[in-house]
């Protein structure tokens, strides 16, 4: 990796909000303050893009990493801060072009952003290139070069960069309000819960505990998790549900092919108490249609009618294959994998209904005071904050 000492921040979908684009930018500059160690780092703020300028004592390869994980980021380069003076121009761009690791193939980009600079981008783009060209063994490629060198100039000054690196893209976090994430432990939830926090949302989770059916490790599981996927957010609550009565008496009272359309029917209410208690604006879940019995479009429709509040389902769409690459590429599928099972799947009857009827539902629900069992289950939930 080339030396640099500036990092230039982009904001892509961030300009689409209009008159409302300064919040979000300013929201963006403050989860980067506040989530990156600011040893070392001066930050910039100007209308159409971040600056971080750096001190030579930043660990940069964590830097990178850990600018890759912040939603709002379009893009960022890794670039040189130069004085705008055509000599410097062309001696810093033919010094970083000769720095790279091979001498194929290169274009040269010129952006003027001042218009006040005497000499036009395409004659920059010429004498750069020609400096190169004399000097090295380097050819021009302009569809397919192995170096696109980008240079910005600026009033007083100018920046130099080869590289432009993809970012999470989407809305800074916390910047579309609060929701509640039914986690699970599996592959699915996480990856849901990924793709909210790129939307802007700030996530609390909800997880259901059956002991001694589960294993305590799911809560490790759980919580390693969301330190994985949760890690820009400045407060992480984790709220475990005390399951196994309630999930008990389901069993009880329902005949077995009902249960499962049941026992989320429960869940989505004790997800909508805390929903209101925690003063958030949604439920999430993880749920894909078809994926399993209790998520036909039937299976839905007979779950969500009892949710007082809105339930998003980011996945609704995705098939399997499709998450599980997403969970590998935001590293949460090696920790989901681990063999600790949770309520759902130790509790999976052997012939799920994929089409319940609503009136046998309100039928086996009638046998048991299922609403004093929900209220106990909201009095007694544990609230660890990981963050």
């Amino acid at each position: 990796m080339n030396q640099f000492d500036t990092i230039i921040i982009r904001f892509g979908e961030l300009y689409t909000k209009g008159k409302n684009k300064k919040d979000f930018v300013n929201r963006l500059f403050y989860n980067m303050k506040n989530n990156l160690d600011n040893e070392g780092i001066k930050f910039i703020k100007a209308h159409d893009h971040i600056y971080l300028e750096l001190e030579e004592n930043v660990d940069k390869e964590n830097l990178i990493s850990q600018l890759k994980n912040i939603s709002g980021i379009y893009s960022f380069s890794l670039a040189n801060k130069i004085d705008a003076t055509e000599e410097n121009i062309i001696e810093s761009s033919f010094k970083l072009l000769m720095n790279a690791s091979k001498q194929n193939t290169f274009k040269v980009y010129t952006r003027r952003i001042d218009k006040t600079f005497p000499i036009n981008s395409d004659s920059i783009n010429r004498l750069v290139a020609s400096k190169i060209l004399k000097n090295s063994h380097y050819k021009v490629d302009v569809h397919h070069p192995d170096y696109l060198l980008s240079i910005e100039i600026r009033p007083h000054f100018a920046y130099i960069f080869l590289e432009t690196i993809k970012g999470l893209g989407g809305y800074p976090s916390n910047t579309m309000g609060g929701a509640l994430m039914l986690i699970s432990g599996g592959i699915d939830s996480p990856v849901a819960a990924s793709l909210l926090l790129k939307r802007g949302v700030h996530l609390e989770y909800l997880h259901f505990a059956s002991p001694p059916y589960t294993n305590v490790a799911v809560i490790d599981k759980v919580k390693d998790l969301l330190n994985v996927i949760s890690s820009n957010q400045n407060h992480v609550y984790l709220h475990i549900v005390p399951f196994t009565k309630l999930q008990e008496e389901i069993y009880r009272h329902v005949n077995e092919s009902y249960a499962i359309t049941i026992m989320r029917r429960m869940m989505i209410r004790i997800a909508c108490k805390v929903v209101k208690n925690r003063h958030l604006l949604a439920t999430a879940t993880g749920e894909s249609i078809g994926q399993v019995a209790s998520q036909t479009l039937e299976s839905m429709r007979v779950i969500s009618g009892v949710a007082d509040e809105v339930i998003i389902r980011p996945l609704a769409t995705y098939d399997k294959v499709e998450v599980i690459k997403i969970s590998k590429e935001i590293n949460t599928y090696d920790i989901s994998i681990r063999p600790y099972e949770d309520c759902c799947t130790i509790f999976t009857p052997k012939q799920p209904k994929t089409k319940p009827h609503l009136d046998k539902v309100l039928a086996f629900e009638n046998k048991f005071d299922y609403a004093s069992l929900v209220d106990e289950c909201v009095k007694n939930i544990e609230t660890i904050r990981l963050k």
